[in-house]
């Protein structure tokens, strides 16, 4: 039978690592709040690609999908194709509000807007 060798002294044993910390990727372009690189980040094409944009800004995936749930991609390429446009459309105004006090990490399911309507939903902390 193998004998297992024993440990060597604490100060000598590797120092688990910390995590490293979040990149700050700068504001986001539709809410202002700041970016963590990651998975809470997506790329959005002001024009959209099927109407041949090719410019994207970066938002947090929450706003992103947001935009994508309330506007169709025709709406998008003609009325909606500027940031400013984008904050100026009410539902997404409200949105904006609502997701300000929320952390730049923050994701959640979006609903499309005539699910809200037929539901009667705003925006509500829980």
């Amino acid at each position: 039978m193998d004998r297992l060798k024993p440990l060597p002294p604490p100060d000598l044993l590797p120092r688990p690592r910390a995590a490293p910390a979040a990149r700050e990727l700068g504001p986001c372009g539709l809410c202002g709040r700041p970016m963590l690189d990651g998975p809470s980040v997506d790329a959005h094409h002001l024009l959209p690609r099927s109407q041949g944009g090719r410019d994207t800004v970066m938002l947090h995936r929450v706003c992103h999908r947001k935009i994508h749930a309330e506007l169709s991609e025709k709406e998008l390429a003609r009325q909606y194709n500027t940031l400013d446009a984008l904050r100026a459309h009410p539902d997404i105004a409200d949105f904006i509000r609502w997701v300000a006090r929320k952390p730049p990490e923050f994701t959640a399911i979006t609903f499309r807007a005539k699910d809200h309507v037929k539901a009667g939903k705003r925006y509500r902390d829980k």
